[in-house]
């Protein structure tokens, strides 16, 4: 992983890529360095991720609310103020949202097994 020098970043100056869910659009703020993405991510009432997915991250929830569904049937509710972390490899899940959520989400090399 690269060094990162002290950096401020003013989310309203980086542009939002929208990507369409199975239902619904997420919005995407991203700052990459190697082995590390840090995103705001906004997802719309009604959003379903189009994908199961198996990366790590470590998600804290600045709106709203969201429920991660997992591939064995489990769901957790993560609410306002809430964060979760894993590990790559270690989960299979994916996001539902049935109001307009806010999230800060964090990938990179530290979370591989």
């Amino acid at each position: 992983m690269s060094k990162i020098p002290f950096l401020l970043m003013d989310w309203t100056k980086i542009p939002k890529e929208e990507h369409k869910g199975a239902t619904g659009n997420s919005f995407w703020q991203t700052l990459q360095y190697e082995g590390l993405r840090v995103r705001i991510v906004e997802y719309s009432a009604g959003y379903l991720a189009d994908h199961w997915c198996k990366k790590g991250h470590i998600v804290h929830c600045l709106e709203g609310e969201v429920i991660n569904e997992h591939e064995n049937g489990e769901k957790n509710l993560l609410k306002a103020g809430m964060t979760y972390i894993v590990s790559d490899e270690m989960s299979s899940h994916r996001s539902v949202a049935s109001e307009n959520v806010k999230l800060l989400i964090i990938d990179g090399d530290f979370l591989k097994r």
